[in-house]
């Protein structure tokens, strides 16, 4: 199958031998303003009058014609355009043999606004690590510190006090680090899935009753589990991060009644196939409809601060992962709804 150039998503611009523009795509025309006419047949540094950050020529500065004949091209860096308007650009330098003449320079230009939307979202997720970290931190340490100044004046009831306190905080700030590993295999595609035979019906069971445990009352919670589910095959661990954050979210943001369905359903990418389907619904404000598209994104809190934002996001990326898909809307009763479906898969050793 061919590809033509004005298909490529990056501006490619290729000058020959002599130094004159011969190809000059649909993506170069939207990221320089200069139009394909303008271009084509001109010199290189002409159609592309690049300056690095320092304000030199760039084409001047690289000489990639009369420079030394080793080069093949440079990697990609920002440069500028007229008007300070900056790109991402490479370029080869292509031979017929090691050490000939240069019979083209291939460049590559990119926008910056995807780099830079990357570097804010690691900025803010180096700033709220940093911040939620801070406050754990310094409870570990002054309690700890205290503890080992003073002993013999506290009493054991504060002395427990005290440690229960650090176990806590040493708790958060491990749930913490665990997120961050969970953020990185997922940005990475490395988050691995180690399926087993899962009994879903009964781990949406063993959160309820761990919520009822902690004080919650008992006829909040409805669950619902249909019966003839199919055999799911998921990794347990993976699964009850999802439900415990979906459950979380419900009883700690929600209102009334947290209903819980589980219930076969057809696997969302594969037609035909069989898959389970639970859903989490609560009866509070639910969230506003220009809010939906960002609920499973980096740091999406809602109407109330914190947590680090990051809960729903992993639990997207562990449905994915599974080949499921998990969605949001709003409940019949008003709420949130979350529904996610898992495809039965496989075992791990057939997977």
């Amino acid at each position: 199958m061919d590809v033509r150039p004005d298909d490529l998503p990056d501006g490619l611009v290729i000058a020959n031998g002599a130094g004159r523009v011969v190809c000059f795509n649909t993506a170069a025309v939207r990221l320089t303003g200069r139009q394909h006419h303008e271009a084509l047949g001109s010199p290189l540094q002409a159609a592309l009058p690049l300056e690095d950050l320092d304000g030199r020529r760039w084409w001047q500065l690289t000489d990639p014609y009369g420079g030394p004949a080793i080069r093949n091209g440079h990697p990609e860096r920002n440069l500028l355009l007229p008007g300070g308007h900056e790109v991402l650009v490479a370029a080869r330098y292509v031979r017929q043999r090691p050490r000939g003449p240069v019979e083209r320079v291939v460049v590559t230009l990119r926008g910056t606004e995807a780099r830079r939307r990357t570097e804010r979202s690691h900025a803010e997720l180096i700033a709220t690590v940093a911040h939620e970290l801070r406050s754990p931190l310094t409870s570990v340490k002054g309690f700890t510190a205290t503890l080992l100044a003073k002993w013999e004046r506290f009493t054991d009831d504060q002395k427990r006090l005290m440690l229960e306190t650090v176990d806590a905080d040493a708790n958060r700030v491990t749930r913490l680090i665990a997120e961050l590993l969970d953020i990185s295999r997922i940005d990475s595609g490395r988050l691995e899935v180690r399926r087993q035979r899962l009994d879903i019906a009964a781990a949406v069971r063993r959160h309820v009753e761990g919520h009822i445990a902690a004080g919650q009352p008992a006829e909040r919670f409805a669950p619902r589990i249909a019966d003839g589910l199919p055999d799911l095959w998921a990794d347990p661990d993976k699964i009850d991060q999802v439900l415990a954050n979906l459950l979380e979210n419900a009883v700690r943001h929600g209102e009334g009644t947290v209903t819980i369905e589980v219930e076969p359903a057809a696997s969302p990418r594969e037609p035909g196939e069989k898959a389970t389907a639970v859903t989490v619904s609560d009866e509070g404000p639910g969230i506003p409809e220009e809010s939906m598209s960002r609920v499973f994104t980096r740091f999406w809190r809602g109407s109330r601060r914190g947590g680090t934002g990051l809960g729903l996001y992993i639990v997207k990326g562990i449905v994915e992962a599974h080949g499921g898909v998990i969605t949001v809307d709003r409940a019949p009763a008003g709420g949130a709804r979350f529904r996610f479906i898992l495809p039965v898969g496989a075992p791990a050793v057939l997977a």
